[in-house]
């Protein structure tokens, strides 16, 4: 009882870390007792590749990717009025989307970065989430729902179009500066890949960083969609019907729904409280174990509270011969410990409970 009070006060480690968790059904799938003690740092990268924050980096790729569009934006905009083209004017309202969806990113980076007061002691690493999220919703409503009515209009109502030289000049034009933006982009997920030894997929799934992830798919999709808009202008003066061209605004829209999916689905997870990849759950429970005075972790919980950013919470089993002065020590340690291996952490609660006591 005394160890309980002990830590419960004084030892519960109210710390900066932040990892992610699960939920306690799953936790169960987890390997308990000594046996995690023995799995090597499975988590490394993955802990790593969240909790070192590059929302420097970040914030340079959502400008980059921000002027681009507006440029873009405005040049389709003239183009597709000129030629009378469908897919000309849903790339534009894409990249006027994209323009809004960058300047809200571009709060998300900053507002994520604010550090803790006494109203938000875990800080407003969850903040960027919401911005991004918005983001996301711009894309989804500014550009799918414009291009998918304004393709089926056109279908049903399309005329020839007129001179498209402005046209393909554009989406020339176009392709080469988001290809840009998109290589920038691309580059930081590169070095960060490289920096944790996992490829650039994984390194998607895995991060935080909802900046990036953004910029990474919509210049993505801005890519495929300039290659659709050609296609459909191609089409439609060949064969001289308004088809093709309304066909490829409707394709345009379609795939910027999906994006605009993944991502809303993507930051609404980490929103509720998303939980770190089993692996950094390992990872955790074996610097537990590896402590002398721990007998067995009860449970493990972790959240991710802002991009690269984790909350651990852990009730510990400690052996009875420790005393109330080696439980503060031991908690100490593993307080360092967590913060050495993995920099991603913000926050540590351990609550001494009992084995017995486990439900």
């Amino acid at each position: 009882m005394e160890r309980r009070n002990v830590c419960g006060a004084e030892v519960g480690l109210k710390r900066r870390y932040l990892l992610g968790g699960r939920s306690a059904a799953k936790q169960e799938s987890l390997p308990t007792g000594r046996e995690s003690a023995k799995i090597p740092n499975l988590a490394h990268v993955e802990l790593n590749a969240m909790g070192e924050g590059t929302s420097g980096e970040s914030l340079g790729t959502v400008l980059v990717a921000g002027a681009a569009n507006l440029a873009i934006a405005l040049a389709k905009l003239v183009a597709g009025l000129i030629g009378g083209s469908a897919a000309m004017l849903s790339e534009s309202a894409h990249s006027a989307a994209d323009t809004v969806t960058e300047l809200l990113l571009l709060v998300s980076v900053r507002r994520s970065g604010k550090p803790a007061d006494r109203r938000h002691p875990f800080g407003y690493g969850k903040a960027g989430f919401v911005w991004a999220m918005m983001a996301a919703v711009a894309t989804l409503v500014g550009g799918a729902g414009f291009s998918i009515t304004h393709g089926l209009h056109e279908i049903s109502h399309g005329e020839e179009l007129a001179d498209l030289t402005p046209s393909y000049v554009v989406l020339a034009v176009s392709f080469v500066i988001e290809a840009i933006s998109f290589t920038k982009a691309y580059r930081q997920l590169r070095k960060e890949a490289r920096r944790y030894e996992v490829s650039p997929v994984r390194l998607v799934r895995l991060t935080s960083d909802t900046a990036l992830k953004a910029v990474l798919f919509e210049d993505a999709a801005a890519l495929v969609g300039l290659v659709i808009a050609g296609a459909g202008l191609l089409g439609s003066q060949l064969s001289g019907s308004a088809l093709w061209d309304g066909a490829a605004s409707v394709a345009i829209g379609l795939l910027l729904l999906v994006v605009a999916l993944i991502l809303i689905q993507s930051n609404l997870s980490l929103l509720i409280g998303q939980a770190a990849p089993q692996g950094v759950q390992l990872g955790i429970r074996a610097v537990l174990m590896a402590q002398p005075e721990v007998e067995d972790v009860v449970e493990l919980l972790t959240m991710m509270i802002g991009p690269g950013a984790v909350l651990v919470a852990a009730k510990i089993d400690f052996r009875d011969e420790a005393s109330a002065a080696g439980v503060e020590i031991a908690c100490e340690e593993v307080d360092r410990r967590l913060r050495e291996r993995f920099p991603g952490v913000r926050q540590v609660f351990l609550d001494p409970t009992p084995t017995r006591r486990r439900f």
